[in-house]
């Protein structure tokens, strides 16, 4: 099997994008992995006006992972006021459960502390999402208590099937990358 290769989004790869996220995410496809929101939302996990200006924003990069041309996963990482952010993470479900999220990771990490000296990396988490945490938290994220409102009636965060949702930040500090 070839390697993962990195890349920078562009706007054209906005129509796979949103087929990743939403399949990762988003209704029964996405059952076929662990990181599925299906449950607890309905509706889109992300749209092409969102990505658009994620994609063209300075300091964010959409950072895509590739094997031999195929997109597999997808993370989204910035500069938030001087802390790296770290989201929109998707691997396609099929490929979950080998490796490819702890890659994709470290390379998002890689590029934040690089590319603009963040020695933070913070993401938000919906707090009922156990499995999902514990991933985070081997990967050397802390919970930091901070717990945030769930968006409710705005549809680009998805539509709530409960109403028990919020969001809770997680914190892990970056090695200094060259």
């Amino acid at each position: 099997m070839s390697t993962l290769t990195f890349r920078a989004a562009t706007l054209a790869d906005i129509p796979a994008l949103i087929t990743l996220v939403t399949s990762a995410y988003r209704g029964d496809a996405s059952r076929a992995g662990w990181t599925t929101e299906a449950d607890m939302l309905d509706g889109a996990r992300i749209d092409a006006t969102g990505l658009q200006a994620d994609i063209e924003r300075p300091r964010s990069t959409v950072l895509l992972a590739e094997r031999d041309g195929q997109l597999l996963a997808c993370a989204h990482v910035a500069d938030d006021h001087g802390k790296g952010y770290f989201g929109m993470f998707s691997v396609d479900p099929a490929q979950q459960g080998g490796g490819i999220g702890k890659q994709v990771m470290d390379a998002a990490e890689a590029h934040a502390a690089r590319e603009w000296g963040v020695a933070v990396m913070q993401m938000t988490v919906i707090d009922i999402r156990d499995e999902l945490i514990a991933f985070y938290e081997r990967r050397g994220y802390q919970r930091t208590g901070i717990k945030k409102p769930f968006p409710y009636g705005d549809e680009r965060f998805g539509i709530p099937k409960r109403d028990d949702l919020r969001f809770e930040v997680l914190e892990k500090p970056l090695a200094a990358h060259a």
